[in-house]
Formats: structure tokens, C-alpha cells, sequence
């Protein structure tokens, strides 16, 4: 089921980060900062797999990327020019070191391995198929099909043997996969989950944010296509583009919440992006005759700033995250349990005395962060409490790779504004409209026929099948994510 911890934490969760570099004497320690920048897509557990020309090295383990490489006889024993790298956020009962990533297998063209961001939709039904014909599964990622599949492809080539499995793949996949001597890096055919390229000197670079990038003075590139398959070897880049044509639905939540605000994506800047939000949505809900803007930290605050800066209203820093409690810091008792989210946020009550406050939050999923914080800006002496939130109700499951409760236990899938203003105690509730989010980011609005983004979790409108779910191979109750520990 899923996991709180001792916050209530009430955000949706990116499954993993995913990184790898090509013809660098340093390869697995360029890949171990690129996963330390990478650390907000996951961070349950990490991995790092290095080619050295003769031998596939290979570390995994529990816990930050700084905790799992800390040790320098760690990082001596990946040897290699290639390698990859995957951040991993588990989603059902406790982490497992055989589900961390990157997966390794010897098949029949010698070893390959593979790191995966995404979910695929019909990974049960194939798996058991799978099962019958005598296949033998080390772990319970989905990703470990996509193995599978390329073992029974006659093909002799990997690469032809990879394009061959993920035919028979339904999902969203950004995945980075090391043969010998060679990397290999695809995208969906709908480009649903991110995949960038960059270069560092006579380096390639494959990694799922642009600030992966940064950390090691790499030079962006472009982003890898909806459907693209690229081949990096001493040849260079070899593009091919394998799989039907689809419209491509990048994932909108990545410019909410889920990437980083210093990254690129899809050729935009994500802080402007969520800058713009916020604009917009001053637009479309102002509050009358407010005295600030509150931003809930840290995810929230570049939405707070465009509101502020559209309505003019003062900015201010009226809600302090603590960014020392871990997820695991201690297990309160009962009577202390409430105090929970005043250790990650405590209200500067200073500039929320006798002020009317408007606060601006990404999302809304269960409520009850929202009810808390709402309560501790009261307590602080708010005069009134409006809650602006910078995404569109969210009342569906993704199952496309991010940790979402089943609709049942989303607040808006239950209750609509009026219902969810109460039961948060704000005076007013406001969502940005799917069509101001739209233009938010740059598109007229909301194309009903052939929309730009994936915004299921908002509108119930999946791209891609969802196979298990409706041949009954997922629990109703919990989401694809939460049934099985997914990639």
C-alpha cells in the first residue's frame, strides 16, 4: 500500500532519474554526479553499471546516491568509459535491492544493461505470459519484461533485439541501455516521459533532466524525440525512428512540479514555465484587496512569484521549509504526530500576522498537507487564508510512472472546489484551468482532438492503453505503482 511517512507527505512522486555517458575515462563518477543532481526523481535507491571494454562493473544499493558511491574503493571498482545510471523511488512496502536499477542480464549477443523512467501499461499481462512459457523473474519491476522480451527476439543484434521488445511494449519509457561498446537511449513513441542529450568534450551524454548536465559543465544538446532510438558508439550518434508515428504527449506535471527549476525541457525553461503558471492563474482567480503572496516551499514558490508579479502583490517568503528532516527522521508517537509538518514547515509569522494571504501550492492530492498548512498560516495570525493551486484538479491515476493514489483517494475525484475549500478551512479555493495551463506553457489551449501534453491525472484522457488495468490485472483499489514496484 502506500507509504506515508511521518510528514503525511502529500505530493506525487517521479519513479527515477535515469543517466549515462559515453567515451569517458570517468564515466562512473560523471554518472554519480549526474544522479546526484538527478536525486529528486528518486531517492530510495541508486545504481551504476560501467563498461571497461571486456567487463560489465556493476554497484547498486539502498538509499541517496551520496550514501550508495560515498565509499572511493566504490567508484575504483567501475572501470569503464560507459556507463549508466538510475535514482530509483519505490512505491510498495519496503525498498528492495533486487529491483534497483540499472538491470543486468547476459543474453545471447553477450551483456546488456538498463535503466528505466516510466511505467509500462501492460507489463502483467505479459509478464504472465511469460511465466507460462517458462521464463524465470529475478525481481518485480516491470522493466525486467522488456529483458525478457529481448531474449526470446531472433535477432542477433541488441539494438534490433531491443526495437523488437518494445513493439510488443505499451507504456511510457524513457530508457538508457549499455551494450558492449556501445550506449543506447530511447523515448516512447509519444515522448510521455523526458530524455535529453548533451555532450561534455568528445563525451555523449543521455540523461532525463538538463540539470544533470550542469553539475558536470556538459553542454545540452536537444531532446531525444517521441520515438526516437539512438545508437552511441565510435561511430557516433546513429537516429532512427522505429515505432509508429504517435502525437506527442509529454508529460505536463514535469513543468508543475516534478522537474527540477533549473532545467530545460522540451526547449523550456521549467521556472519560467511554472512562473508562467502562476501568472496565469492570477489571472484567472485573482484574490481582492490580498496583502501577500505565500508560496507553499519549495515546490511552489516560482508559481507564487508569477502571481505575484501579475497582480501585484507583494512576495513573501511567509512559510520556512526545513530542508535538514529526512524521511525517516524518527517515528513520533500519537500525541506528538500532529507536529509532523511544522518539522519541514514552520509559518514566518511576522509577515502573516493580521495579513489576508494568498497561497500558492502546486497540487492538491489527498488534503491533508493542505488542511495542515492552512491551519498552521492561521495559527500564525492570517486574516484570511485563499489557496491558489498552480495544476488543475487532479482526479485520475497516472499510470505512466509517477506514485498517485488511486482516484478514490484523490480529493477531487471525491469532492469538487466548494467541498475541498471547506474541508482544507481556506476561505476561498482556486485550480488553474487545463486551458490557462495550456497557455501557460505556450499553446493556444487545450487541443481536445490531438492535445500537446499528457494530462490524464487532470482530464482521465490516456494516451497509451492501459492493458493490465483493463484486462483486471491491477488492483482497483491502488494504482498500477502502488500494486507492484514499478521502474
Amino acid at each position: 500500500m502506500y507509504k506515508e511517512t511521518i510528514f503525511d507527505d502529500d505530493k506525487l512522486h517521479e519513479e527515477c532519474g535515469v543517466f549515462g555517458i559515453y567515451n569517458n575515462n570517468d564515466a562512473a563518477a560523471l554518472t554519480a554526479l549526474g544522479l546526484h543532481a538527478l536525486q529528486h526523481r528518486g531517492q530510495e535507491s541508486a545504481g551504476i553499471v560501467a563498461f571497461d571494454g571486456e567487463n560489465f562493473n556493476i554497484h547498486k544499493g539502498l538509499g541517496l546516491v551520496d550514501k550508495v558511491f560515498r565509499k572511493p574503493e566504490i567508484m575504483k571498482q567501475l572501470n569503464g568509459s560507459i556507463a549508466i545510471g538510475h535514482n530509483r523511488y519505490s512505491t510498495t512496502g519496503e525498498p528492495s535491492i533486487r529491483n534497483v536499477q540499472p538491470i543486468y542480464a547476459d543474453l545471447a549477443f553477450g551483456g546488456f544493461a538498463l535503466a528505466h523512467n516510466g511505467n509500462l501499461t501492460n507489463a502483467n499481462t505479459l509478464r504472465s505470459k511469460l511465466v507460462e512459457r517458462g521464463a524465470l523473474f529475478q525481481c518485480t519491476s516491470d522493466t525486467e519484461v522488456i529483458i525478457h522480451m529481448m531474449a526470446l527476439s531472433v535477432h542477433k543484434d541488441p539494438v534490433e533485439r531491443l526495437i523488437d521488445a518494445l513493439r510488443s511494449i505499451k507504456g511510457a519509457y524513457s530508457l538508457i541501455a549499455c551494450a558492449e561498446s556501445m550506449m543506447i537511449g530511447v523515448r516512447d513513441p509519444h515522448g510521455i516521459r523526458p530524455l535529453i542529450l548533451g555532450k561534455l568534450g568528445k563525451s555523449y551524454i543521455l540523461a532525463s533532466e538538463s540539470c544533470a548536465l550542469d553539475i558536470i559543465g556538459a553542454e545540452y544538446i536537444r531532446d531525444i524525440e517521441p520515438g526516437e532510438l539512438v545508437v552511441i558508439n565510435e561511430k557516433g550518434i546513429i537516429s532512427q525512428k522505429p515505432f509508429e508515428n504517435k502525437n506527442g504527449r509529454f508529460c505536463i506535471f514535469e513543468y508543475i512540479y516534478f522537474a527540477r527549476p533549473d532545467s530545460m525541457m522540451e526547449g523550456k525553461s521549467v521556472y519560467e514555465m511554472r512562473k508562467s503558471i502562476g501568472a496565469y492563474l492570477a489571472k484567472e482567480s485573482p484574490v481582492e484587496n490580498a496583502d501577500i503572496v505565500v508560496p507553499v516551499p519549495d515546490s511552489g514558490v516560482p508559481a507564487a512569484i508569477g502571481y505575484s508579479q501579475e497582480s501585484g502583490i507583494p512576495f513573501e517568503l511567509g512559510i520556512i521549509r526545513n530542508h535538514y528532516v529526512g524521511r525517516t527522521f524518527i517515528q513520533p508517537t500519537d500525541g506528538i504526530r500532529h507536529l509532523g509538518v511544522k518539522m519541514k514547515h514552520n509559518a514566518n509569522k511576522k509577515y502573516i500576522e493580521g495579513k489576508k494571504v494568498v497561497l500558492v501550492d502546486d497540487s492538491i492530492v489527498r488534503g491533508t498537507t493542505s488542511r495542515k498548512i492552512v491551519d498552521m498560516v492561521r495559527e500564525a495570525g492570517a486574516k484570511e487564508v485563499h489557496v491558489r493551486i498552480s495544476s488543475p484538479p487532479t482526479k485520475y491515476s497516472c499510470f505512466y510512472g509517477i506514485d498517485t493514489p488511486s482516484s478514490k483517494e484523490l480529493m477531487a475525484y471525491k469532492f469538487d472546489t466548494d467541498e475541498i475549500c471547506k474541508q482544507i478551512g481556506a476561505d476561498s479555493l482556486a485550480y488553474i484551468s487545463v486551458n490557462s495551463l495550456y497557455k501557460a506553457t505556450g499553446e493556444k489551449e487545450r487541443n481536445q482532438d490531438n492535445p500537446h501534453y499528457c494530462d490524464a491525472c487532470f482530464t482521465g484522457d490516456y494516451p497509451v492503453d492501459l492493458t493490465d488495468y483493463n484486462n483486471n490485472k491491477i488492483d482497483e483499489k491502488i494504482t498500477v505503482l502502488c500494486e507492484k514496484e514499478a521502474s
